[in-house]
């Protein structure tokens, strides 16, 4: 999880608008707004997947923002937070698991097959090859939002 912090000069309730509207249904992404009351206003952001078979290429990153209205006049808190999809780190678990319990039945004896060795670090080679890929992702996907956010509110 990586948390942004920032301030912009203008209030939650216009900020939000803003974000709705470059980031609405439209553009591809799924943004969901909850204002509490007048001084705060949360949002969830992230890419809708249109197709199972572009899973793999689109934006797993969700996006966590909170609108908090400072003592400043006109001025807001912005505080942004980044998380992988649960359903990335789902896949990368199930992966090591699966190579590790490999390993582990040939250890205890379960299996005395030698290409199960050969199965169980594959998986487990796998899996974290695809764990550093998703984190290298992760930080771009990141950077991109980061720099759209600036965008929006600068517009």
């Amino acid at each position: 999880m990586k948390t942004w912090r920032f301030k912009v000069k203008s209030n939650p309730v216009e900020i939000s608008k803003k974000l709705e509207s470059s980031l609405g249904a439209v553009k591809g992404f799924v943004f969901d707004m909850n204002q509490d009351n007048s001084d705060s206003v949360t949002f969830k952001v992230r890419k809708r997947i249109l197709y199972a078979w572009y899973m793999v290429f689109q934006n797993w990153t969700v996006v966590n923002g909170k609108l908090i209205k400072s003592n400043a006049e006109n001025k807001t808190n912005v505080e942004i937070s980044f998380h992988q999809h649960f359903l990335i780190t789902l896949i990368i678990m199930t992966q090591m698991f699966l190579g590790i319990g490999l390993l582990v039945g040939i250890i205890s004896g379960i299996s005395n097959n030698t290409s199960m060795y050969f199965l169980g670090g594959i998986l487990i080679v796998l899996a974290i090859v695809i764990w550093i890929a998703i984190q290298k992702k992760f930080e771009k996907d990141i950077l991109k939002y980061k720099s759209l956010i600036t965008q929006i509110l600068e517009s």
